[in-house]
């Protein structure tokens, strides 16, 4: 394990000695926790975006998508417990 040095204002420093001392661990342990959290989340955002951006490509190139009335009706249902078919792609160059 390295050691990074991490300078911290002391309002900040004051809330995560606080906010361990609620968890139950270290301030040591809850910044690495927090660091660790947060580099997570960056990474699903990044994923997310990049999944996106993919989709919109894709959709762009094929010209087909969902009507979302069509969606919402059929979101819906699903949460009403009700079996529908998924609505169909249309071309919107149509």
């Amino acid at each position: 394990m390295t050691t990074t040095s991490l300078k911290l204002p002391d309002d900040v420093k004051q809330l995560a000695v606080a906010a361990a001392k609620h968890q139950g661990v270290t301030p040591h342990a809850f910044m690495v926790e927090a660091i660790h959290a947060a580099a997570i989340a960056a990474e699903m955002r990044a994923s997310f975006v990049a999944d996106a951006l993919a989709s919109k490509a894709e959709t762009l190139e094929s010209g087909a998508g969902y009507r979302a009335d069509e969606v919402h009706a059929y979101i819906r249902a699903r949460a009403n417990g009700v079996g529908v078919s998924r609505p169909k792609a249309k071309s919107r160059r149509d």
